[in-house]
């Protein structure tokens, strides 16, 4: 290794914003998805807490605000982003995300420490474009319209959302797209889904709220009274009750889902798609982990995660296996009591917690209703008659949720809608779309069948 690169790795493990440059200019050179890079980089990490919370709010930050911050390089530079190197514009972005939306970075270090981190190359250029950047101010991108006339251009840069998703939503959701487009860069919290066969919320929760480790603030979910919300909580891993099984980490809409099966003790369960195991955990705590729960997923190395999620939690009855969900295990064939159908889909209801899903292809996502209309046929065939079939999706796209549904029924006159209650959250038609800024949790879509006797 040469001393230049020697010195630069260093720089990159103690220095915020040397890693924010390097973890981003990696992602953006087709790397792994960012929350992964973040993980592997912060292990590195040998700076200061304060300066490894800067590093984790300034990669998320860029990649959160990415569309409107490019905009303004454009603006600042002169120059179109594409004809910039990738070190340089994330440079660049760095510099812009703090004197934009961090307040307590004074301007004068955001400059100066940023240009330190930036190419030799490009210094001068950074340095020029954060200059005029701090003389003109944060823009405001609804100056030309009011909250009923905002373009889709503008809601795009007020936001930083592709257009396609917000058109997509307008269309989809009329009455929802604007607060669901303030939705996507809002600050959830963990929800921790409690192991009731080893504690209890109540205790769980003292337990946590006398961690006195950080800033941890630990509240009961205000949907689902078996799980916590947990903020500032830092390595998730190291909370009270991870390794001895008492919690795992399930958003309270996965909940509900799960307990729209109505699995009990005894029933025999397949979950298609069931990685990283959420679902299948809760339905197993449900079940009083008596019964069967076959929980498959395409990848062994996921289905992997799966046993071990499981094993931690001391959940005996869930048998997990590699196993494509569009061929069904002939050896199950009407046999489930419920089947749980979690389909891969484009994710628009978690951009808050995985920011990176805003920049998906839209023709990749145009081409997932044909996957996910086949999994669901498929995973169809497992249900005995009087069983349940849960369709569902993490998803904000009536292409992926309500479209489906309607087709499934259509095609399956041996299937019928069955309403279901979990908690405060009633859909007596048997389905329901979950809203962050209506429901507080992910976006998510539930349908429930049920096979005819």
């Amino acid at each position: 290794m040469k001393n230049n690169d020697k010195a630069s790795l260093k720089k990159a493990n103690n220095n915020p914003r040397a890693a924010a440059v390097s973890v981003l200019s990696e992602w953006k050179c087709g790397g792994k998805y960012i929350n992964i890079s973040l993980d592997a980089a912060l292990r590195r990490f040998t700076g200061h807490d304060d300066d490894r919370a800067l590093f984790a709010a300034l990669v998320y930050g860029v990649v959160e605000r990415g569309i409107t911050l490019d905009a303004q390089i454009e603006h600042l530079t002169g120059r179109p982003v594409d004809s910039l190197d990738k070190a340089t514009l994330t440079s660049l972005e760095v510099g812009l995300y703090q004197l934009y939306y961090l307040d307590r970075v004074p301007p004068y270090a955001a400059v100066n420490e940023t240009v330190a981190v930036a190419p030799h190359r490009s210094r001068t250029l950074v340095n020029a474009a954060l200059r005029r950047a701090v003389r003109e101010g944060k823009p405001d991108f609804t100056a030309n319209g009011t909250d009923d006339t905002t373009s889709v251009r503008e809601l795009s840069l007020l936001h930083s959302l592709p257009e396609w998703i917000i058109e997509e939503w307008m269309r989809d959701y009329p009455d929802d797209y604007r607060p669901l487009c303030a939705s996507v860069n809002s600050r959830p919290p963990v929800t921790l889904r409690v192991n009731t066969l080893r504690t209890d919320a109540m205790s769980l929760l003292a337990r946590l709220c006398d961690d006195k480790s950080g800033n941890i603030t630990a509240v009961q979910n205000p949907v689902c009274p078996d799980m916590i919300d947990v903020s500032n909580a830092g390595d998730i891993a190291e909370l009270f009750g991870y390794a001895s099984g008492l919690w795992f980490v399930q958003d309270a809409a996965s909940r509900i889902c799960a307990a729209a099966a109505g699995a009990v003790s005894g029933d025999v369960v397949i979950d298609v798609c069931s990685a990283p195991g959420g679902k299948s955990f809760s339905l197993a705590i449900d079940m009083k982990n008596k019964g069967d729960i076959y929980a498959f997923d395409l990848h062994e190395k996921r289905a992997r995660l799966v046993r071990e999620g499981a094993q931690r939690l001391g959940l005996s009855i869930i048998k997990a296996a590699a196993r494509d969900a569009r061929v069904p295990d002939e050896t199950l064939i009407r046999r489930a009591d419920v089947v749980l159908c979690d389909v891969p889909c484009s994710g628009l209801g978690v951009i808050a917690k995985k920011p990176d899903i805003r920049y998906k292809d839209k023709a990749d996502v145009e081409s997932l209703p044909e996957v996910q209309s086949a999994i669901l046929s498929s995973s169809a065939e497992y249900v005995k008659p009087g069983g349940v079939l849960v369709y569902s999706t993490c998803t904000l796209r009536r292409a992926e949720n309500e479209d489906i549904a309607d087709a499934f029924l259509e095609n399956h006159a041996d299937f019928e809608p069955c309403g279901f209650s979990v908690a405060n959250i009633s859909a007596p038609d048997g389905r329901i779309t979950l809203m962050p800024h209506k429901n507080g949790t992910d976006g998510f879509f539930i349908a429930k069948f049920k096979r005819k006797k």
